[in-house]
């Protein structure tokens, strides 16, 4: 099927065209191919920007129609010389200009609504930590003695300086190829680097980002590096069901991974968007990069943000736009094809086992 056949069959799936024997063929080219249920879900969500517009022409060319059937001017003379004229006039216009006021002010209350005016509105908030100034400065201080006494012990450990951000990050490869969201990079950085559950830190180049899915690939590279033993989970790309129990690691407080855990609690993210998933979890800045893992051990997405005043409303963007992420990458800025696991050891250990394996490949991500 070509790309205009399937938009096309697509089109007629959502306006509800298809028969029922077409329908069920449908459907069940859905569900075993998570790509066309991407594509339909962005087509979707595309229709829903389209009505969005239409409807929004339609109330200002409503506005527009009222406006020039009132002559301002002359109304304003008809109060000024005539004000028995006032009652006539309110009982001959009185419907226009109820349209046009209850208009005006659901224009202003929605306004003052969707810029946060009042507090109520939850909000998204991205989960890149940023580091404070002062305490900045006095680690780095501190790190810097530090540095100057282990070489003088002749201590090859490795540590890092606090950064200006900081996240978490996830491997993709054994060879060094990471993952982590494209807010904790962001677009004006010096340098970047990843830290291990043990303490050992390495930089990493910025390999691609990818803004639209809220991803960042980043590479290992440092001579000190010398490689990953295999990737002990593997990508789910297919859909998720609701109620699936999840967790996740992260570098939410301090140098030590934190476990959070909770359940998916829809297919939808933020504001409907369809690349992502509403988990109920408890998370905290440091958490974003960080993977959402299902109970048999499989990567499920990765966790971005959450509402500022719905507790436990946590978002993480589905896997499938990782491997979309992937395949957009020019193949001139990877050294080797990144090559994502599909074997998974972690299927048959419970969840204290697979966390102290999967702690190994997880990461903190820090940003100067």
């Amino acid at each position: 099927m070509t790309n205009n056949q399937l938009t096309e069959a697509i089109e007629r799936y959502l306006s509800g065209q298809m028969d029922k024997e077409e329908l069920a063929r449908f459907d069940e080219l859905r569900r075993e191919d998570a790509d066309i249920d991407m594509k339909i879900a962005e087509h979707q969500q595309f229709l829903g920007i389209l009505k969005q517009y239409r409807e929004r022409v339609e109330l200002v060319d409503r506005l527009n129609a009222i406006h020039a059937e009132i002559d301002v001017h002359e109304l304003v003379e008809e109060m000024t010389s005539h004000p028995s004229w006032v009652v006539r006039m309110w009982r001959q216009h009185h419907s226009k200009i109820s349209v046009a006021a209850s208009i005006a002010i659901f224009a202003m209350l929605a306004t003052m609504f969707f810029t946060g005016y009042f507090g109520g509105q939850p909000k998204y908030r991205e989960l890149r930590e940023e580091i404070g100034r002062v305490k900045q400065s006095t680690a780095q201080l501190n790190l810097k003695t530090n540095a100057l006494q282990r070489q003088i012990n002749g201590s090859p450990k490795k540590h890092m300086l606090p950064g200006n951000y900081k996240g978490s990050g996830f491997a993709l490869s054994s060879d060094g190829y990471i993952v982590t969201n494209y807010h904790v990079i962001g677009s004006r950085y010096d340098s970047v680097y990843v830290q291990t559950a043990s303490g050992d830190s390495y930089r990493v180049k910025v390999v691609y980002t990818e803004p639209q899915y809220d991803v960042a690939i980043l590479k290992i590279d440092d001579s000190s590096f010398k490689g990953l033993p295999a990737l002990p989970y593997s990508f789910k790309k297919s859909k998720s069901d609701l109620g699936e129990r999840v967790y996740t690691i992260g570098y939410s407080e301090g140098d030590s991974p934190v476990v959070d855990q909770g359940y998916l609690s829809s297919a939808n993210g933020y504001q409907g968007d369809s690349a992502a998933y509403r988990v109920s979890i408890p998370v905290n800045p440091g958490n974003s990069g960080g993977p959402l893992v299902n109970s048999k051990g499989s990567i499920i997405g990765i966790v971005s943000g959450k509402q500022t005043q719905t507790e436990g409303a946590s978002y993480a963007v589905k896997t499938g736009y990782l491997y979309k992420a992937l395949q957009n990458v020019p193949q001139d800025s990877l050294s080797d094809k990144v090559t994502m696991s599909n074997k998974n050891t972690l299927s048959n250990l419970n969840r204290v086992q697979q966390i102290k394996k999967l702690q190994n490949y997880v990461f903190m991500v820090r940003v100067y």
